[in-house]
């Protein structure tokens, strides 16, 4: 069984995080519409490609954590550190799902909004999913976390 302290202390889990900054951002859209500055036509190109580029990198991420037997959940321990399929190219697949998801879905309501909070999203993830996650894994897989941080770059 796991200790208590057997976790990252993340802050939220990251679909959550992105859930509530797009549910502030729905909010404030509601209150004070405004649109992104694109035709609703030319619009939809970038809501198609983002929301069709996020789904397989989530799925693909999720197969390959459950195929090594470790949580998904940042809320639990992690059990392997998971370095194949999409975590070859990006140390967080499962966050750069979510950013595609989060600005097709700005796209598919044709708000600002949520691209305003874009930012603040991006640095509240940064400090308090990520950078938590990255020494939690340090600390538990220690050498073999170092090199693969070394040889696989955060984001893409």
């Amino acid at each position: 069984m796991a200790s208590m302290s057997d976790k990252p202390g993340v802050i939220a889990p990251p679909p959550i995080l992105f859930g509530v900054f797009f549910g502030v951002a729905v909010i404030l859209h509601w209150m004070h519409p405004l649109a992104i500055p694109l035709s609703p036509r030319a619009a939809i190109w970038p809501c198609r490609i983002l929301l069709n580029a996020s789904w397989p990198i989530a799925l693909w991420a999720w197969h390959d954590m459950r195929s090594a037997g470790t949580h998904i959940n940042p809320l639990r321990p992690a059990t392997a550190l998971v370095t194949s399929g999409p975590y070859r190219f990006s140390r967080n697949p499962l966050s750069v799902s979510l950013v595609l998801l989060y600005l097709g879905l700005a796209f598919q309501i044709n708000s600002s909004w949520p691209l305003i909070l874009f930012v603040p999203l991006v640095i509240v993830n940064h400090y308090g999913v990520v950078l938590r996650e990255e020494r939690y894994l340090e600390a538990k897989f220690g050498d073999t976390y170092r090199s693969y941080r070394a040889a696989v770059r955060r984001w893409i």
